[in-house]
């Protein structure tokens, strides 16, 4: 399994100026690029392969006087620029083929000078490296200091550089992950956990445990109102306003980064603690239409789910989503009897039943767990039971959701 590791870069003035040219000459080869194969695409003629856009973009350009600088840089730069071409074509083609998961995608477009977001790839023939004293050498650039947070555990096989909207610099290591010492890091156990996620606590767990939601945009909303307001009130194309600009996506990288930690954080010590995971697979797209939209863009549901799903993945856990249309808050998760909707104000209820109380987020946890089929599990029984052929009244849909029910 392939993961990014990413630590912070600390280049001094010289190097940053070469990592401009860097990103400049990478943009310059990636617009190109899209240009020859919008060209050809009016003419009717066929796109031009790769190592044509190679000879014709970079080595008969370098020997230009309108593109002679792109020989400041790193060939490997230009050449991955080149990739990353083929490769938003090719993801375009399958979106609209229909064989792509997810949202359709445009067409690659120009990239701006002017981006939030500009990068560099170098690959294992570039030449780079990792020095004794724990600085990044990368070619025409030189040795850049590099604040190592923890140990690589591995030879990474490439190295991106990345530049944010904050003006900070990273470095994202590819790096291929050892099985054997993933499972001694995290030895197998019994237990089993169902979650629901919310907005007045973060996620409330089948055991009872509830999670805060640290709401850290809501916390830095007077902030981000102060520096937004100082921004709009500098004059466009001023120095004054490029720094107010920087303020801003400083702060705003502040809430993003303290989200991210605690989707980190908190990931990684239930996948630690469970073998079994169970979460809803909420419409994240459609609650964000909805008056809640600020709500739930601060809680990061996808993000989290994302970081459970690969971190299951690579510690030989079971994560079970299920279906969104399940009913986990309207069934009593004692009898079983579905007692209806209820309006989000209705913390509370009795089930009319069997009268036993439930605590609404709690009780959702619980049918979240059971849908998934970790409700009953021990020591040596698998997690999720084995599927079961259906009988022949019970094949079709008869007019019910085809997501996922329980069992």
């Amino acid at each position: 399994m392939q993961l990014r590791y990413a630590f912070r870069l600390y280049p001094d003035t010289s190097q940053q100026t070469a990592l401009a040219k860097a990103f400049g000459c990478a943009r310059v080869v990636f617009n190109d690029a899209v240009r020859a194969r919008e060209d050809a695409r009016a003419a009717g003629t066929a796109f031009p392969k790769i190592g044509e856009l190679s000879t014709r973009l970079i080595t008969q350009a370098k020997q230009t006087a309108s593109r002679s600088w792109l020989g400041e840089v790193s060939a490997v730069v230009l050449q991955q620029s080149l990739r990353d071409v083929e490769t938003a074509y090719r993801n375009f083609f399958t979106s609209v083929k229909g064989t792509r998961k997810g949202p359709r995608i445009g067409s690659p477009r120009f990239k701006s000078r002017k981006g939030s977001r500009q990068s560099i790839r170098f690959t294992a023939n570039a030449r780079w490296s990792i020095m004794d004293n724990g600085r990044l050498n990368l070619p025409k650039i030189g040795a850049v200091k590099v604040k190592w947070s923890r140990t690589l555990p591995a030879t990474p096989t490439s190295v991106t550089v990345v530049k944010d909207s904050a003006g900070r610099y990273f470095a994202s290591f590819v790096i291929d992950t050892d099985p054997a010492a993933d499972a001694a890091r995290m030895p197998e156990t019994d237990r089993t956990i169902g979650i629901d996620l919310g907005l007045t606590h973060f996620a409330v767990l089948s055991d009872g445990t509830k999670i805060d939601s640290p709401r850290f945009l809501r916390r830095a909303e007077k902030k981000l109102k102060k520096t937004q307001r100082e921004l709009s009130r500098k004059q466009k194309g001023s120095k004054n306003r490029a720094k107010a600009r920087l303020k801003v996506a400083r702060a705003h990288a502040k809430v993003a980064d303290a989200r991210h930690e605690f989707h980190h954080q908190l990931s990684t010590q239930l996948i630690s603690e469970n073998q079994g995971i169970a979460v809803e697979d909420l419409s994240v797209a459609g609650l964000a239409r909805t008056k809640l939209a600020k709500s739930v863009h601060d809680a990061g549901w996808s993000s989290f789910v994302h970081m459970l799903q690969y971190k299951a993945q690579r510690y030989g856990r079971t994560l079970v989503k299920v279906g969104r249309f399940e009913p986990t808050s309207q069934v009593c998760s004692t009898c079983g009897v579905k007692d209806g909707p209820k309006p989000l104000d209705v913390r509370e209820w009795t089930c009319a039943a069997c009268g036993a109380v439930h605590d609404r987020d709690i009780n959702a946890a619980i049918n979240v767990k059971t849908a998934a089929g970790l409700a009953v599990s021990a020591c040596g029984v698998p997690v999720r039971p084995e599927p079961v052929l259906a009988q022949r009244e019970e094949t079709g849909s008869h007019g019910y959701s085809t997501e996922p029910r329980a069992a």
